[in-house]
């Protein structure tokens, strides 16, 4: 049975950073491409960050330079390091595939304050 837990968010003062992480259970993180997205209030998801099974990133432009995916594949663990957070990157945050999608895991909120 597939599942993604997120963890790792909170309330962070702006310039601050955090490490969001996703535990996975039943997806081969290595061979699939796994992205973190966001959500503000009212909004749909958005995709901030997508790593492929080679090893390629790609960032949405608000976070480019701001934040970095990665991966433990013998953890089956993807991350998302947050750094110079600004109050606009307060959302909830989600990880999942990219392309093909799980059933969505809670989130974790992440609050940056000015």
């Amino acid at each position: 049975q597939v599942q993604l837990v997120e963890s790792g968010g909170g309330l962070v003062q702006a310039g601050g950073s955090l490490r969001l992480r996703c535990a996975t259970r039943g997806i081969a993180i290595s061979l699939a491409t796994m992205g973190w997205y966001r959500q503000f209030p009212g909004k749909e998801r958005e995709l901030v960050a997508a790593l492929t099974g080679g090893g390629l990133t790609n960032y949405a432009g608000s976070v480019k330079g701001r934040f970095t995916i990665s991966r433990d594949n013998a953890e089956n663990t993807v991350y998302l390091q947050m750094d110079s957070l600004k109050p606009e990157d307060t959302a909830v945050y989600y990880c999942n595939g990219v392309g093909r999608q799980w059933l969505w895991g809670q989130g974790t909120e992440v609050t940056v304050s000015s």
